[in-house]
């Protein structure tokens, strides 16, 4: 009989951070159940529309963040929008690709930088491109989908190769090649289709991730603190 901690029949959740798995069940679950609903297999003939009514409900919306800055008035229900947007996508191609991303990136932010400074990065570069999104754009198409949290985690695995690099006397803009490649595919991809302007939600999501690691990598708070006593 098989020893049952044998390696071999070892679950691979059992090597991801559990802050990693806990972001994966809950953006796999919603896109599950929608893509569930919209074969005809659970919820009957309303599910059709719950995509769309969970876009309006808790998707980001450039225009209702214009409105609450004009009114002055911030709205609790809408500042969630920052927060719950990349947990809703467009469709079960849409939310694969970004969870797959978050997977592997965060598993390796939450093993170098701990999984505090990794919800950190996904949740505050999530809010960062949604920010971005509605202050340089006047574009009415609703915010959806994971991609600014994760390019936020791309923002930590570039500053951690950056980090690298220079400390090994390497060419420290390397570490932007991903980045570089990434935006590259996406301005050769909006040659044959319509991309919209969610690039810079992701780009502006990359940024925060880059800036917040300085802060959330090891070693850095304590670089920080150090400074300022010098001074």
């Amino acid at each position: 009989m098989s020893d049952q901690h044998d390696p071999e029949f070892e679950s691979p959740f059992n090597k991801l951070p559990v802050v990693v798995i806990i972001l994966f069940l809950i953006i796999a679950g919603i896109e599950l159940t929608l893509t569930a609903g919209e074969a005809g297999l659970v919820g009957g003939p309303q599910a059709i529309g719950w995509r769309l009514g969970l876009v309006r409900d808790w998707g980001f919306s450039g225009d209702l963040f214009d409105a609450m800055l004009a009114q002055g008035y911030w709205a609790p229900e809408h500042l969630a929008r920052f927060v719950t947007y990349p947990f809703i996508h467009l469709s079960f191609t849409h939310a694969l690709i970004a969870t797959v991303l978050m997977l592997a990136l965060g598993k390796m932010a939450a093993e170098v930088m701990g999984q505090l400074a990794m919800l950190a990065l996904f949740v505050l570069s999530g809010i960062g491109g949604a920010l971005a999104y509605a202050l340089f754009l006047n574009d009415p198409v609703w915010l959806v989908g994971a991609y600014p949290s994760v390019y936020g985690l791309i923002g930590g695995y570039s500053f951690l190769l950056w980090r690298k690099l220079g400390a090994n006397g390497g060419q420290q803009l390397q570490a932007f090649t991903l980045i570089a490649m990434l935006m590259g595919l996406q301005l050769v991809w909006s040659l044959f289709t319509s991309v919209g302007y969610g690039w810079v939600a992701e780009l502006s999501g990359f940024v925060c991730g880059f800036v917040i690691s300085f802060v959330c990598a090891p070693g850095e708070w304590a670089r920080i603190l150090q400074r300022l006593r010098q001074r």
